[in-house]
């Protein structure tokens, strides 16, 4: 759709440099942007693609307005100001309000108002959606399970039996929320399942990205705080309580029974162990393993960089020679102490 550059202006509250009346109709980057594309620049290391720009508006910071061939909207924040704008140019489609009639809902379920329900849905018995409920195709909903209002199921999400959703949320296609956790009692050699009878409590504008599982507690509820965004392949285990405003990246996993604070970072492919604690503001940088608590807030990493694989494998040939050298280099110090003490 078209928008002014007036019309931006106005309702993104940025101060415009340049011509109101023109228009703009699509976004891109700064090098691929054409004449009715918006663009953005927030990281001063792309400064060098500004110059070159053909895009009819670039949102930037007022230091670097000037750098600019083409007309601005200034923003504090570009990035923020540009995913504002996006919302604008690419309005998100909305499902029919009503319920499609392959979809079966059952008698004592309750929606709310301009709720949409899409085809081959199922709401269990005492489940209730809230208004502006977005449930896509294929969704499966459990029993006496809570949706609130403005929440978007997207395709083939199952939230199972007495988990609760929030407002505002997205979980994206293949994600479950309420599966068992994993929880079995040995005996005898034999692995028998333990009932988790716990259930999930997922905040307000949280993110669920595809094909993540949230497992339901074992006796206790996994919490989900508010904004929290998880993106595809995410694993949270049994009983974990993850703080408001943290975010995961792809194929990151927790184990059971871990509390992770507001306002953290977890890298993709991480590992967190469980039963431990990481605190508020903890950053967790991609493919680290995370085997014991973290209570202070700051960037946290392990792990190697890649390298030369005949490298790789002198080095982790050394990597097990370490407790031997360590003695020996101890038993040398011994020696030198000794021998000083004799001078």
């Amino acid at each position: 759709m078209d928008i002014s550059l007036g019309e931006l202006s106005d309702t993104l509250g940025l101060e415009l440099r340049g011509d109101a009346e023109a228009a703009v109709s699509n976004a891109a980057s700064l090098a691929s942007a054409g004449p009715r594309s918006l663009s953005f620049l927030a990281d001063p290391r792309h400064r060098k693609h500004l110059a070159e720009t053909r895009a009819a508006c670039v949102i930037l910071s007022e230091s670097m307005a000037a750098e600019s061939p083409v007309p601005v909207l200034i923003a504090a924040n570009p990035h923020l100001a540009f995913a504002r704008a996006l919302a604008l140019l690419y309005p998100q489609r909305r499902e029919p309000v009503g319920v499609h009639p392959t979809a079966w809902i059952h008698p004592e379920a309750t929606l709310g108002e301009n709720v949409s329900i899409g085809p081959h849905v199922s709401v269990g018995r005492g489940s209730r959606l809230g208004d502006r409920v977005q449930v896509g195709p294929g969704c499966v909903i459990g029993e006496d399970v809570a949706i609130d209002d403005d929440t978007q199921l997207v395709a083939n999400v199952t939230v199972w039996d007495r988990c609760r959703i929030g407002k505002r949320c997205k979980l994206h296609p293949g994600s479950v929320v309420g599966a068992d956790g994993f929880g079995f009692a040995l005996d005898a050699g034999i692995w028998y399942r333990v009932p988790q009878v716990g259930a999930v409590r997922v905040g307000d504008d949280v993110d669920v990205g595809c094909n993540t599982t949230i497992d339901r507690g074992a006796l206790d509820d996994t919490v989900i705080g508010d904004g929290v965004k998880l993106d595809n392949l995410v694993q949270i285990a049994h009983n974990c309580r993850i703080g408001d405003h943290t975010v995961f990246a792809g194929c990151a996993g927790v184990a059971g029974s871990t509390t992770i604070g507001k306002h953290c970072a977890i890298g993709g492919a991480s590992a967190v162990n469980g039963h431990i604690t990481l605190g508020d503001g903890v950053q967790v940088t991609g493919m680290s393993q995370v085997t014991k608590s973290l209570l202070e807030p700051g960037i946290y990493s392990s792990g190697t960089a890649v390298e030369p694989s005949r490298d790789w494998r002198k080095n982790v040939a050394r990597f097990h020679q370490l407790d031997d050298m360590a003695r020996r280099l101890r038993r040398v110090e011994q020696k030198l102490d000794r021998g000083s003490t004799e001078d």
